[in-house]
C-alpha cells in the first residue's frame, strides 16, 4: 500500500477509512509553467481489515485535510492549505483556507478564505469550483494508486495483480498559483485532524509511499501522531524493520532510514516532477522505488503499471468506478 491502511494492523487511523491517507502528488500543470497541481487523496472505498467496502460518504465533517508546505527547509509548515466539509442538506460541501507564518505549523481551521460552498462530486461527473487563480475538486475518483497489496502482505510474493485496478478514492485536488507556494523547492506533506473529541488530533499525516505503513512497526501511532521535524527519533525504528526485511547491517540500515526520513515530499515546481527527488506525479511507479529500498534490492518490482484512466486535464484523476449518491 502507498499510504492506506496506516492503522493499527492495516486498518483504519482511529477507525475511520476517511481520515486515512492514501497518496500525495504534486507536478506542474500541463501546459502551464506559472501553476501547480497537488492532489490529496484520503478514504480508499474498500479496506482490508476489516475487508470490504468502506462508507460511501466520502469527506469527515468534524476533520480538516491540510497540505503542510515547508519554503525555508527547516521542516517546519510556512503554508498550510485548510480543507473543511459541511453537511447543508445532506450534500457535502468543502471551504479552502490559506494560512502562512507561524500560524501555518499549528492547527485547526482557520485561514484566510480562498473559497467556500464547493460542492462535493458523489457522481462520475468532476463538479469544479473555479476563485481567482485557484481551481479546487473533491469527491470520489478512481484510486490512480497501482499495487500489488496480496503479493506485499504474502512475504513480498508479487504476481502482478493490481489490487487498486477497480478501487476509488476520495480526492482533494488543487490547482495554485506557483507565487502562492513560496520561492523554489519546497517540501510537503498532508494530514488529517480529527476533531471528534471536541480538540483536534492529528490522525494521520505522510508524503512519501508506503514507508509509515511497512516501517514502524510498535511506534506506528506515534510516527502518525508526530511532526516532520521531529523524525530523527524514528530513523532508529527504520532503521531495526529495514534490518529485518532488507537484510542490511545496522550501519546500512541507518543510512537508509536517513534518506527516508523526515517524511516529506521534495518539489520545486520550475522542474518536471519525477519521484522521489522532485515531487510525484500519477504515473511514477513509486512503490517500486520503495520496494528497492525496503528489500535491500532484493526487490525492485511488483509488475504493476499505472492507471489508464487517468484525464488529461483537471481534476486528472479519473472517474470514480462506482457512482455514489448525493
Amino acid at each position: 500500500m502507498s499510504h492506506h491502511y496506516s492503522g493499527p494492523d492495516y486498518g483504519f487511523p482511529h477507525g475511520d477509512a476517511r481520515l486515512d491517507l492514501t497518496d500525495l502528488y504534486a507536478f506542474p500543470k500541463p501546459g502551464d509553467a506559472g501553476k501547480s497541481i497537488l492532489i490529496m487523496n484520503v478514504h480508499p472505498s474498500d479496506g482490508v481489515n476489516p475487508a470490504g467496502p468502506t462508507t460511501d460518504d466520502p469527506f469527515a465533517s468534524e476533520a480538516v485535510s491540510e497540505l503542510k508546505i515547508d519554503t525555508n527547509g527547516d521542516d517546519i509548515a510556512d503554508i498550510a492549505y485548510r480543507v473543511r466539509f459541511t453537511s447543508e442538506g445532506g450534500a457535502l460541501t468543502a471551504t479552502l483556507r490559506r494560512v502562512e507564518g507561524k500560524l501555518a505549523a499549528g492547527t485547526g481551521d482557520d485561514g484566510q478564505m480562498i473559497l467556500t460552498g464547493a460542492p462535493v462530486s458523489t457522481g462520475r461527473e468532476a463538479r469544479v469550483t473555479e476563485a481567482g487563480d485557484y481551481r479546487f475538486f473533491a469527491g470520489w475518483r478512481s484510486d490512480p494508486f497501482f499495487f500489488d497489496t496480496m503479493g506485499a502482505l504474502n512475504n513480498l510474493q508479487f504476481t502482478g495483480d493490481d489490487f487498486f485496478a477497480e478501487k476509488d478514492v476520495c480526492s482533494i485536488v488543487l490547482e495554485v498559483p506557483n507565487s502562492a507556494l513560496g520561492s523554489g523547492k519546497m517540501g510537503l506533506w498532508h494530514r488529517t485532524v480529527d476533531g471528534t473529541g471536541g480538540k483536534w488530533v492529528q490522525a494521520d499525516r505522510g508524503a512519501l509511499a508506503s514507508q509509515s505503513v511497512f516501517l514502524p512497526g510498535d511506534e506506528k501511532a506515534a510516527y502518525q501522531a508526530g511532526q516532520p521535524a521531529d523524525d530523527a527519533r524514528f530513523i532508529p525504528v527504520f532503521a531495526h524493520s529495514l534490518e529485518h526485511t532488507g537484510g542490511y547491517t545496522p550501519e546500512e540500515a541507518r543510512r537508509a532510514a536517513g534518506t527516508l526520513l523526515p517524511d516529506i515530499l521534495p518539489f520545486d515546481p520550475r522542474k518536471p516532477a519525477s519521484y522521489p527527488a522532485n515531487g510525484r506525479t500519477l504515473t511514477d511507479d513509486a512503490i517500486d522505488v520503495f520496494l528497492s529500498i525496503l528489500t535491500n534490492g532484493k526487490v525492485t518490482r511488483d509488475n504493476v503499471g499505472p492507471h489508464t484512466d487517468l484525464l488529461a486535464s483537471f481534476p486528472y484523476v479519473g472517474e470514480p468506478h462506482k457512482a455514489r449518491s448525493a
